[in-house]
C-alpha cells in the first residue's frame, strides 16, 4: 500500500498546495524527492507478479507508476476536490487519453466551437475512427441540449475559453450531460483550481495543461486529468499502461513545486489583468476587450459565481486595422514575450488567428469569434504601468 501524507481532513487549498503528495522517504527530506528511475526492484518473483497484476499496490515501472508523478497527481486531485488524477505528457495528451479510454467507434461528442484550436483538430481527426463531434456555441446551453444524441458519451467544455474568455455554465452543461447518460469534461486551464473547481458545479472530469498556470514559469510541458479514482483506475490507467502518454518524473516535479505558489501567483496576475482590462477599454485603438472580470463581459455574473469572484489573468482585445493593426501592436512591444504559451510569470502576447488557432479554417475561426484583429494578453507579474507603456508603444503606430 502506497502511504499517504497525514494531513487534517479540513486542510484548505493553500495548505494542500504545499503539503499534499507522499510522505518523506526514510531520509526525511523536506522538499519532495525527484525519483529519476525507469523501474523499481521487487523483493522476490512472487511479489513482482502480484504487483504487475495489480494485486498489490506498489511502484512498478515509470511508464505508469512513479513516486514523483504520484505526488503531483495527489496534489492536483486535492486542489480540484477529486479522489483521483492521472498525469500525462501534455495537455493535448490528456485529451487523447480521454478519447482512447472512454470512446469507441460509433460514439458522439459535443464540444464548444470556441475551444483551443488543437482541441478542435484532435476531435476532428478522430472522425476517421468513427467518433463524431458536434461543435456548438460556447455560451448557449440550448445548442448543447439540441446536439445531444442517444450515442453521445462526452461533453467537452473549456471555461473561460481560449482566447475570447467566453464562460459556459458548468452546472447547466452537467445537467444536460447526465440527463443523456454522458460525462462532462471541463478544461480548467485558464482558471486552475486556485479560482475554479468544476466538480463543485457537476463536472465529472477536469483537464489541465500543466504547462500553463500549474507550472507557472514556462519551464515544462505537462498535462493531467482529475476525476473519480474508480474511473481513473478502471479506464485511464490501463490506457496509459499500454499507450504511454507518460509524464516524466522531472516535469512532474517541476509542476509539483509550481503548485505551491499557484494561488498567490494567479491572484496577483489576475489583479494586474483586471487593471489592464480597464485600461484597454479606454484606448482609442481598441475596439473591444474580452475579460470576465469586466462588467461589460456578457457572462460576467456567471464568471464571478464560478471563478471565486476573480476574472483570471488572460485578457483578449480587438484592435483597429485587422491583422496589420494587430501585428503592429505585437511588434511594437519590448517587454511582452511574443509567444503562444500562457500562464507564465512573464506577460505573453499572441495573435491567435495565426498561432494557437492558425490550423483552423477561416470559417471555423469566424464561428468562434476569432477575427484577425484579436490579440491575447496573458498577464504576468511585471509592473502593470510598464505593461501599459509597452502596449501603448504598439497602439501609437495605429494613430
Amino acid at each position: 500500500m502506497i502511504s499517504k501524507v497525514d494531513l487534517p481532513a479540513d486542510a484548505r487549498l493553500e495548505t494542500l498546495a504545499v503539503r499534499e503528495g507522499l510522505p518523506p522517504s526514510q531520509w526525511g527530506e523536506n522538499s519532495e524527492a525527484l525519483y529519476l528511475t525507469s523501474s523499481f526492484v521487487h523483493p522476490d518473483a512472487a511479489t513482482a507478479a502480484r504487483r504487475f497484476a495489480n494485486e498489490e499496490e506498489a511502484f512498478v515501472y515509470s511508464r505508469f507508476s512513479n513516486p514523483t508523478v504520484t505526488m503531483m497527481e495527489r496534489r492536483l486531485a486535492a486542489l480540484e476536490g477529486t479522489s483521483g488524477c492521472i498525469a500525462t505528457s501534455s495537455g493535448m495528451s490528456a485529451i487523447l487519453i480521454t478519447i482512447m479510454s472512454l470512446l469507441k467507434a460509433g460514439d458522439h461528442v459535443v464540444c464548444s466551437q470556441g475551444v483551443f484550436g488543437s482541441t478542435i483538430k484532435l476531435f476532428q481527426d478522430f472522425a476517421k475512427f468513427g467518433i463524431e463531434t458536434s461543435f456548438v456555441s460556447q455560451t448557449d446551453p440550448g445548442e448543447w441540449h439540441t446536439a445531444m444524441r442517444p450515442n453521445t458519451r462526452l461533453l467537452f467544455a473549456e471555461t473561460p475559453n481560449n482566447p475570447l474568455t467566453e464562460v459556459c455554465d458548468i452546472a447547466a452543461l452537467a445537467d444536460i450531460a447526465h440527463a443523456g447518460g454522458a460525462l462532462l469534461l471541463v478544461d480548467n486551464c485558464f482558471c486552475s483550481p486556485a479560482l475554479q473547481q468544476p466538480v463543485k458545479f457537476g463536472a465529472d472530469l477536469v483537464m489541465h495543461s500543466g504547462t500553463k498556470y500549474l507550472d507557472g514559469q514556462g519551464r515544462v510541458i505537462a498535462g493531467a486529468l482529475c476525476g473519480p479514482a474508480e474511473l481513473i483506475d478502471a479506464k485511464f490507467v490501463p490506457t496509459m499502461r499500454s499507450a504511454g502518454m507518460t509524464l516524466s518524473p522531472f516535469n512532474a516535479w517541476v509542476v509539483l513545486k509550481g503548485m505551491e505558489t499557484l494561488a498567490i501567483r494567479l491572484k496577483a496576475q489576475s489583479e494586474r489583468a483586471l487593471e489592464m482590462a480597464h485600461w484597454l477599454e479606454a484606448q482609442p485603438a481598441v475596439e473591444r476587450v474580452y475579460y470576465p472580470g469586466l462588467e461589460s463581459h456578457p457572462q460576467h455574473k456567471l464568471a464571478m459565481a464560478q471563478q471565486s469572484g476573480i476574472g483570471g489573468a488572460v485578457v483578449s482585445f480587438t484592435v483597429r486595422g485587422e491583422r496589420a493593426g494587430a501585428w503592429a501592436v505585437v511588434d511594437g512591444t519590448r517587454i511582452c514575450s511574443i509567444t503562444a504559451n500562457l500562464g507564465d510569470t512573464k506577460t505573453t502576447i499572441t495573435h491567435p488567428a495565426t498561432t494557437s488557432h492558425g490550423r483552423l479554417s477561416e470559417a471555423q475561426r469566424q464561428a468562434a469569434g476569432i477575427t484577425q484583429g484579436v490579440l491575447r494578453l496573458a498577464v504576468g507579474l511585471e509592473d502593470v504601468e510598464d505593461l501599459k507603456a509597452d502596449l501603448a508603444r504598439g497602439f501609437a503606430t495605429l494613430s
